[in-house]
């Protein structure tokens, strides 16, 4: 389990200076890795305003905890502070979930569901057994979803607690993919559309539809924390840094990201600043890439389908 909260570094722990970048944003992701690592370690990831550390400190209403499931699938638990109340962004596993929910000692109030593959809602039904939560997915899915007390459309708004979420209908990956985003906290739940360094595949959309769904997305802040759906950042960072080797930006992330892989960190959440200049599906006007495409002032949605060809044979 690991856990999006602030608190202070310990003597006996060891900082890790996750972007730079993030600094001009006044935001920065920063992981507290104890010296002496016990068996079932835990990595808290800490986020704070540079610009309030010297002045009047952190409250932030929310706190995160990123739960990896499966093989390598994220769920993400959302606890409001202000109303004590939980959501959930998608359910793999049934397992690691309430583990989490256990160790907090939280209940769970609410399920948002990106979409419908298997591997994001296997454990709905267990949790409402459980819990009796509200459950909120597309309404261009419910004939595939387990049962949804909420259907919603593209820039619907609802609240869950005290936290009005927007969702974006955000097809590609599936036909019927949403995106969670609350302004508020400004954070983003993107499922398996935008991703760390990438994007989802694409199983029942065209090219020109994740195209336009990214478009939709890049157009949330820059400071917008993304938290995606899986954790493959790794292996695409490799791709990217075959696309666009000469970008320092995503050398430097690259690195960060290798050595995170490495000490079985997760590399999200990201901010949209950082991924915007180093995600090549998000980068179709960069010289660099259509140079290496031989596609030099071709449309920017024909360059993404090339990529999105190109990542699928790497």
């Amino acid at each position: 389990m690991f856990q999006t909260k602030f608190s202070k570094p310990s003597s006996q722990a060891e900082l890790l200076l996750e972007d730079p970048a993030w600094f001009d944003n006044k935001i920065c992701l920063a992981q507290l890795r104890p010296n002496a690592l016990h068996k079932n370690q835990l990595y808290c990831i800490m986020f704070f305003s540079c610009l309030d550390l010297h002045n009047k400190g952190i409250n932030m209403r929310t706190e995160i905890v990123t739960v990896p499931c499966l093989a390598d699938n994220y769920a993400y638990i959302i606890h409001d502070k202000s109303s004590n109340k939980n959501s959930l962004i998608d359910a793999p596993q049934a397992g690691p979930i309430l583990k989490a929910l256990k160790e907090k000692g939280w209940s769970l109030d609410f399920i948002l569901i990106t979409h419908h593959h298997s591997d994001h809602i296997d454990a709905i039904e267990e949790l409402k057994a459980l819990f009796d939560p509200i459950i909120f997915g597309a309404q261009k899915d419910v004939h595939r979803l387990p049962k949804l007390d909420v259907s919603l459309s593209d820039k619907e708004k609802f609240s869950t607690g005290g936290l009005i979420f927007k969702c974006f209908e955000v097809p590609g990956h599936t036909s019927g993919h949403l995106a969670f985003y609350c302004q508020s906290e400004g954070i983003a739940f993107t499922g398996d559309s935008l991703m760390a360094m990438g994007c989802g595949r694409l199983f029942e959309g065209s090219p020109a539809e994740m195209f336009k769904s990214l478009q939709k997305l890049i157009s949330l802040p820059d400071d917008t924390m993304v938290y995606s759906g899986h954790e493959y950042s790794a292996q695409n960072a490799k791709f990217a840094m075959e696309i666009e080797a000469n970008n320092q930006d995503l050398v430097e992330r690259a690195k960060i990201i290798f050595k995170n892989d490495t000490l079985q960190i997760p590399n999200v959440p990201v901010s949209l600043k950082l991924e915007k200049s180093t995600n090549p599906f998000l980068r179709v006007n960069s010289i660099e890439i259509q140079k290496k495409l031989k596609m030099i002032g071709k449309k920017d949605s024909d360059i993404f389908a090339k990529l999105r060809e190109m990542k699928d044979c790497f």
